[in-house]
């Protein structure tokens, strides 16, 4: 299989492929299993991206030492391999991801030179070479030198949806655009267990909820991963969660940022939009596309559906209504001034 899927979002195609889960139910904690063995194995690269590799080191370095901003490394991973099955009885999701050893410069080396040509005057390229018309979800692991955790958030009390623009200061091709309520990469540094028990994606979701929103371990959270996916365009991983606060409102996240957040420049600020399908897919779908990173539009989406069957009691037909609620959104976009 050489193509996979785009996640649509009304009249638009994102370049998110959702891998596992299409909101209606969670995917449970016992049943992620993350296979990592520390020191084990590193990720291997080809010979030309060691060279860029190196060049970011002794570039960034350079940075450092004369006092200019300039990225940092740090322990990360590398995707291996993602697989899927159900358990025997309830035939419920079950994920099974191996992961080696990478880390930041890794990733910069590949995923941000994916279109950068392989040798002077040559049209071949890591994409070309590596990822077209080869299933992206099987590829070397050299080129998924990162997995994030992307959540939607959701306040209970005044019932809105958090999202967040990303900062000007953050690296990478989506500075200034309109993201997940939070995120985090899986790092080895904070997400491996001291006690040798496994890694937790719900744990990184946590993390991510502290460091970006100050929503603290005390603070009442309804955590549901959702769905697995993959950025073709940057061919990136990430988790899909959606995370309910049962005691804090939007004003109360305000406050909170105002009086310090770890994380806060990363987030240049927040919308708060009523959490009803409609309006958040008028948030969506009002905004030019070039303003999301990929695979916002599709977690935010799944996270509508995720409480439109929980309003339905379960009922996996909630999914319906998020198609409704759909077309009536690009009913209105049709017929807005200026179109």
């Amino acid at each position: 299989m050489a193509q996979r899927d785009k996640f649509v979002v009304g009249s638009r195609t994102t370049d998110c492929h959702v891998f596992e889960g299409d909101g209606t139910r969670a995917i449970l904690e016992e049943n992620v299993h993350i296979l990592y063995e520390r020191g084990r194995r590193r990720v291997k690269l080809p010979a030309v991206v060691q060279r860029w590799r190196d060049e970011t080191a002794e570039r960034e370095a350079r940075k450092e030492a004369a006092g200019l901003p300039h990225r940092w490394n740090n322990p990360r991973f590398a995707v291996e391999s993602v697989e899927i099955a159900r358990t025997h009885e309830r035939e419920e999701p079950v994920v099974r991801m191996q992961l080696c050893d990478a880390d930041y410069f890794d990733f910069l080396a590949t995923s941000h030179n994916l279109d950068r040509p392989l040798r002077e005057g040559s049209a071949e390229t890591l994409r070309t070479q590596y990822l077209e018309n080869t299933d992206p979800v099987t590829v070397e692991p050299f080129l998924s030198c990162s997995f994030g955790v992307n959540i939607a958030v959701e306040t209970e009390p005044d019932r809105k949806m958090v999202f967040s623009r990303r900062s000007a200061q953050v690296s990478g091709r989506y500075t200034d655009h309109w993201n997940s309520s939070a995120n985090e990469g899986l790092a080895s540094i904070h997400d491996v267990p001291e006690d040798g028990s496994r890694i937790s994606l719900h744990a990184v979701a946590r993390r991510a909820l502290r460091e970006e929103l100050a929503i603290q371990a005390d603070d009442a959270v309804e955590l549901e991963l959702l769905a697995f996916a993959l950025d073709l365009s940057n061919h990136q991983w990430a988790a899909f969660f959606r995370a309910v606060l049962k005691d804090l409102t939007a004003d109360d996240l305000l406050a909170r940022r105002a009086r310090g957040v770890e994380d806060k420049w990363e987030h240049a600020g927040h919308e708060f939009v009523s959490a009803d399908p409609d309006s958040v897919l008028d948030f969506i779908l009002s905004r030019p596309e070039e303003e999301w990173t990929p695979c916002a539009p599709a977690l935010f989406y799944l996270a509508l559906v995720r409480g439109a069957v929980i309003a339905r009691g379960g009922n996996p037909s909630g999914r319906l209504d998020v198609e409704a609620a759909e077309r009536r959104a690009l009913a209105r976009l049709a017929t807005a001034p200026g179109r």
